[in-house]
């Protein structure tokens, strides 16, 4: 045999290789494989994109990563500027503006605080200055249910007051006192009874006296419309020393529930705080695949999954812990998981797109822990108008099936889904958790409240939720490739059927779970940044639609209090009780309408 290869022997070489080639190409593309799953999780959820948080450099990595390969698959881009990227902007964080002060004044003496060092504003005080003179209120509660209420023999209107943090039994989440806890929920009661401003102090039962917090930010960056500040304890005990007052001594006697507010004489205090609120940039990813039917296409089937994630510990994690203080939370099921079932039916439907009959546009949303930031900001900007969008698929945390069970939620927002479900799940071996309801906390309620049906899937909550330890190799490879198996069928079911599938209002039977006891069913736009709380829905046959209240309402009144941010809210729903008529008052378009509404128990069995 001859050292060189025959002319005839090397064309069939070549002409094999790129049939191989090809094929395997195809193969890539053409099935849900779990080699591919595990690649795109493995890039989401690695230490070097620090936990995806919306606004960082992370983050902006992961939309860069999914658009390449939307491009890859041969999307056509819908954001801006004919680019994959939908941009929006959000508050991120809070930054100390000038001046921030602190001033004590006692007859003859003046002391002028330095901020950082003996004081911290919070980030949900309100800006300017105010002055009064100051009063004790020892924790800062009024808990009627509970028989105590620290502002019962003090007048604090037009005061300043200075409360302890916690509560009469500690930061005990068992205590019945707990609800009462937040230094939000005290900022709002003080604002309630009148002060100007509020002083917090750490009790010498904790052991952060030296920890005046930091511009940690919450859910709402909407502030509390009263100047908040927290004091370095070792200046408060000389304040409380000028009455002959104790901070151990106040902390034992209010531990035994007994009230001990008084007036501080002769002590005036000013404040000034001025925060600045910074915005930062993300992007929802969206790609399009048209449809081939010539009437069809114009509707589109949106799949969907939100690929941020809380970044590195900052204090507002679930589980919380000093000790994961600075990890990066890699969120390899929440929602990497979902992000690559994204990318790989954005593979799958590409590769047989010459079969679509209607048109499919694949999104992947940011914002989504900050309060459904992303797909809030897509349904109010759409790329294709709603009235052409027949139904959502959305992912959410699909990578850690157990025992073959897999959650599908909204199943009650269409009467066809149940038994298209059922039709086209016969031979997965997966076992399905039906919910109807429509409002599960993830990106599809927003498009349910603009009246479109949606599923969520769902292979629920564990150990490593929202932890560091959520990270790939807990990842049920196989599971997930079945559940996108079940979701591809779905969606070929939808994309053919010449009718567009039907919407109908799911009867929102579950009553989320809650530390407090009262239930409306109202769904707040937290992505709204306007003073109230904007309404995206309301669940179906609860209190707030027995009212009258309806989706765009702008809660700003409840009970006879002033309603400005969800917390004030919150709050007062915590007041409340269940079967006691209250006054409810919304902006409608731009005028006020009031309704009564009646609480119903959170703890019902229905």
């Amino acid at each position: 045999m001859s050292k060189c290869s025959p002319p005839y022997l090397i064309l069939f070489l070549v002409v094999v290789l790129a049939f191989s080639l090809t094929s395997y190409g195809e193969y890539q593309s053409s099935q849900i494989t779990s080699q591919e799953i595990i690649s795109h999780i493995r890039y989401l959820a690695a230490d070097e994109l620090e936990g995806r948080k919306a606004g960082t450099e992370g983050c902006e990595k992961a939309a860069n990563y999914i658009s390449s390969h939307f491009q890859r698959a041969g999307l056509k881009p819908l954001g801006g500027s004919a680019t994959y990227f939908q941009n929006f902007s959000f508050t991120s964080g809070i930054k100390f503006g000038s001046p921030n002060s602190l001033t004590l004044e006692q007859r003859s003496r003046r002391l002028d605080l330095e901020v950082g060092k003996d004081f911290f504003p919070l980030s949900f005080s309100s800006n300017g200055e105010v002055s009064g003179e100051l009063v004790f209120a020892g924790y800062g509660i009024s808990a009627p249910n509970l028989n105590y209420d620290d502002y019962s023999r003090i007048n604090a209107k037009d005061k300043i007051v200075i409360v302890l943090r916690y509560t009469p039994e500690g930061n005990d989440p068992k205590s019945l006192f707990y609800n009462y806890a937040s230094l939000r929920y005290k900022a709002t009661n003080a604002r309630g009874k009148g002060a100007k401003g509020i002083i917090f102090i750490t009790p010498f039962s904790h052991d952060e006296e030296e920890d005046l917090g930091g511009l940690r930010v919450d859910l709402s960056f909407k502030d509390s419309g009263i100047q908040t500040v927290i004091l370095r304890r070792k200046i408060a005990e000389e304040i409380l020393g000028l009455v002959g007052k104790d901070i151990k001594d106040l902390e034992r006697e209010l531990s035994n529930k007994k009230v001990n507010s008084f007036v501080i004489p002769d002590v005036k205090v000013q404040i000034h705080t001025e925060l600045i609120h910074e915005g930062s940039a993300t992007s929802n990813v969206i790609g399009f695949l048209e449809g081939s039917n010539p009437t069809l296409k114009d509707e589109v089937i949106i799949i969907g999954a939100h690929y941020d994630h809380i970044g590195l510990w900052d204090g507002y994690s679930r589980g919380r812990s000093e000790t994961r203080e600075g990890k990066v939370h890699n969120g390899a099921d929440d929602n990497a998981s979902g992000v690559a079932g994204l990318l790989e039916l954005a593979d799958y439907f590409s590769s047989h797109k010459k079969s679509l009959q209607r048109s499919l546009l694949f999104i992947a949303f940011s914002g989504e822990e900050l309060g459904l930031l992303g797909s809030s900001y897509y349904v109010k900007n759409p790329e294709i108008p709603l009235d052409k969008t027949i139904a959502m698929i959305n992912m959410d945390m699909i990578g850690r099936l157990r025992n073959q069970k897999l959650t599908v939620l909204g199943t009650g927002s269409s009467p066809e889904w149940k038994t298209l479900i059922e039709s086209v799940n016969y031979n997965t071996g997966l076992t399905l958790k039906i919910s109807d309801s429509g409002f599960a906390p993830s990106d599809q309620v927003v498009f349910y409240a603009k009246e479109i049906p949606v599923l969520q899937f769902f292979t629920g909550v564990h150990p490593d939720y929202h932890t560091p330890d959520d990270d790939w190799q807990k990842i049920n490879l196989e599971g997930e490739r079945k559940i996108l198996k079940l979701i591809s069928n779905i969606v070929w079911d939808l994309t053919k059927s010449p009718e567009k599938i039907a919407f109908s209002r799911a009867r929102e039977e579950e009553k989320t779970a809650s530390s407090f006891n009262v239930y409306l069913g109202t769904i707040p736009d937290y992505s709204d940044e306007s003073d109230g709380v904007k309404l995206i829905g309301v669940k179906e046959g609860s209190p707030a639609q027995k009212a009258g209240l309806r989706s765009g309402d702008n809660i700003v009144g409840f009970d006879g209090k002033t309603i400005t941010n969800i917390y004030d809210y919150v709050y007062s729903l915590a007041e409340s009780k269940p079967g006691v008529s209250a006054e409810i008052v919304v902006i409608r378009g731009t005028k006020p309408v009031k309704f009564n509404i009646v609480p119903e128990s959170r703890r019902e069995k229905n």
